[in-house]
């Protein structure tokens, strides 16, 4: 399948302290030692129960291809403040790390680790941007993807957001996104080509208003395509002229042909109460099999508001409000140190901040799924890596936010989360197909998420757990950090 990134070299998206950063080290002749990032989010989008992982194949076509060209290297040098030799280096660039991250299209929870990169610590800060910039844009869309799918209650939800999308990449890698999310269809051509997504589409106002007269316009198009044909029908007006003139093609053209209807598409005025008087009217025409869709910036909240006033739809087109996120336009991933190489070891590092939420979790990391005996994830269970695996016995575990209270997991099984991408500069990793993502998704909305978590308003609220080592590593950093201070 096409992949367009490598059609261009990527390796330039960064923000330029990065770079600044990376000679630094190279100066300071530090930069082959090991250092380890994790990448998480402090807070899911639209007050949600969970976030969906995406973008990890984008990810990897970036680290596989990270290369600098010749004319990289004449810019960087043009800038007046990097060595000769560390652009000698760079000339010579190539991934040597390790890169561990959650399957993609996984359902995840803030403050976890979802990819962690531990390599030379010039590596692991320059592929900072570009892991950041792949995760947040995708997982954004991803997971409101998902709430409107799940608003929809099983109708069909196709992406009609090109058009207001960012730019030409976020339509195209925000139509892939909203397919992993759930989305059936899209209606950005490229994506389909690059991406194997359904592609959808019929008309526009344009084309009924460039005949001049709608019902020729609907009598062309239904000539053209009788075996797809949906009639875009508030050109004028919805129930004067729209929908007469598509019963009369649908009876006049489509049936003499042994042909049907297959649907109306309203894109303005009250959707509610237009796609009532539409359904009424094309039953009417013994037309109970033709499907009313709706588009024109909806979204989870409106989508809910519709189908509780008992509209007639079948399925909608969302645009920009699901291209753009636009009730929530930024996913908040960061990538922070957590562990330096110091005499062949990894020592833990740690963040400090005034606000709670921006304080870190030290050390390389083993991120556990914690289920019960139904299959039902319970929480999530933060440990050490090097700690061993809990086992069949009960374990002991922390709340961060109650740390006073003992519990214990007991009779439940634990799921590893982050799988190996990357081994020293190896990649050691399969990429399942997009449409393997997306039933994986599907797969654990159904099977494993508590319904509660899955409330589109005031979710329940997953627990992310630590191990008593790590909750400890953790204070003791925190309280060492204050030693000596006066009020």
């Amino acid at each position: 399948m096409f992949e367009q990134n490598r059609e261009r070299n990527l390796s330039m998206v960064m923000d330029f302290y990065e770079m600044t950063m990376a000679n630094g080290y190279f100066q300071d002749g530090v930069g082959a030692r090991q250092a380890a990032f994790d990448v998480f989010y402090r807070q899911n989008p639209d007050g949600g129960g969970f976030a969906i992982f995406a973008g990890l194949e984008q990810i990897v076509q970036y680290i596989e291809n990270l290369h600098f060209s010749a004319q990289d290297i004449d810019f960087l040098r043009a800038q007046g403040m990097f060595s000769a030799e560390f652009l000698d280096y760079l000339a010579h660039f190539h991934f040597s790390g390790s890169v561990y991250a959650l399957k993609e299209g996984t359902v995840m929870y803030p403050g976890t680790p979802i990819v962690t990169v531990v390599a030379p610590v010039i590596e692991a800060q320059l592929v900072e941007t570009a892991l950041l910039l792949e995760i947040n844009h995708q997982s954004l869309i991803a997971t409101k993807a998902s709430r409107i799918v799940r608003a929809a209650q099983g109708r069909g939800v196709s992406d009609f957001g090109a058009r207001r999308a960012h730019n030409m990449d976020s339509a195209v890698y925000g139509a892939r996104a909203s397919y992993l999310g759930g989305v059936d269809a899209t209606a950005t051509v490229l994506a389909g080509q690059m991406f194997g997504i359904p592609v959808t589409g019929t008309m526009a106002h344009s084309y009924v208003m460039f005949y001049g007269d709608e019902r020729l316009a609907f009598e062309k198009y239904a000539r053209t395509y009788p075996d797809a044909c949906v009639l875009l029908v508030d050109t004028y007006d919805v129930l004067q002229s729209g929908v007469p003139n598509a019963i009369r093609v649908a009876k006049e053209v489509l049936e003499p042909m042994g042909k049907r209807l297959k649907g109306v598409r309203i894109d303005s005025g009250d959707l509610a109460y237009l796609s009532k008087k539409t359904r009424a009217m094309l039953d009417a025409a013994e037309l109970a099999d033709c499907k009313i869709l709706a588009s024109g910036s909806l979204d989870e909240n409106t989508i809910t508001s519709l189908i509780n006033q008992g509209a007639r739809l079948d399925g909608f087109g969302v645009g920009e409000r699901l291209i753009t996120a636009r009730s929530e336009p930024v996913f908040g991933a960061v990538y922070k140190l957590c562990a330096v190489e110091e005499d062949g070891q990894f020592t833990p590092r740690i963040k400090i901040s005034e606000n709670v939420e921006k304080i870190t979790n030290p050390g390389i990391k083993r991120l556990l799924r914690v289920y019960d005996q139904d299959g039902k994830s319970v929480a999530d269970l933060m440990t050490l890596r090097d700690e061993p695996l809990p086992g069949a016995e009960p374990y002991r575990y922390v709340d961060p936010i109650r740390p006073w209270r003992v519990r214990y997991f007991e009779n439940c099984v634990y799921e590893e989360l982050q799988q190996p991408i990357f081994v020293d500069g190896k990649r050691v990793y399969t990429l399942p197909t997009l449409a393997e993502s997306r039933a994986y998704v599907h797969q654990q909305l159904h099977q494993q998420v508590w319904e509660e978590e899955q409330r589109i308003q005031n979710p329940h609220v997953h627990y992310v757990d630590m191990s008593p080592r790590l909750y400890e590593l953790k204070m003791n950093m925190l309280h060492s950090s204050h030693a000596g201070k006066e009020c």
